[in-house]
């Protein structure tokens, strides 16, 4: 078993269910004894980078940003789970980088379409009305990861089976005991 932290980067389009399949990874590494940080998208905008847009290079500076704190927290032993739409390949291979090793990317599948009917944040409807011009998937792209560690899909599958999904891919890759 590794004794250092890890980073789990979930990448999905937004309303594709990363936090949720994230907090249930949360609650089993705590169960097993893991220090966790969940970093949330959404509240990292407001606390980390509260100045900047959606622009694609503002996205790249968000992305670099949370790479780093997650570099940091995992270099000290923490679980790091990011949730972030983070919806270029370059940005991902780019906080890759900055994690190095234990960079386990995630790719949270779902379709526009159930996204869109999910819409818990009323974003999509503002976006199809041209509220939001930048918003991943209706006004920008979101480019799927070419080779992720893990895919997990929430339109056939439920959270919990996602997060078991993720644990078990935690073992095989050594970052989790799996007699626990």
């Amino acid at each position: 078993m590794r004794d250092k932290g890890f980073v789990v980067w979930f990448t999905g389009l937004p309303a594709s269910g990363k936090t949720t399949v994230a907090r249930l990874v949360e609650r089993e590494l705590r169960r097993r004894g893991l220090r966790v940080e969940v970093l949330d998208g959404d509240e990292l905008r407001r606390k980390l980078d509260p100045e900047i847009g959606f622009s694609p290079e503002d996205r790249m500076i968000h992305i670099r940003r949370v790479a780093y704190v997650s570099h940091l927290l995992a270099r000290n032993g923490v679980a790091v789970l990011v949730c972030l739409v983070s919806p270029y390949i370059k940005a991902r291979e780019a906080a890759r980088n900055i994690i190095g090793e234990d960079f386990i990317e995630v790719y949270v599948k779902c379709s526009l379409e159930t996204c869109i009917k999910r819409d818990p944040k009323g974003l999509y409807k503002r976006a199809l009305r041209g509220e939001i011009p930048n918003m991943t998937g209706i006004g920008d792209v979101y480019e799927e990861p070419p080779n992720p560690d893990v895919v997990v899909d929430t339109e056939n599958y439920t959270a919990e089976e996602n997060a078991r999904r993720v644990i078990s891919r935690l073992e095989e890759l050594g970052y989790l005991d799996p007699t626990l």
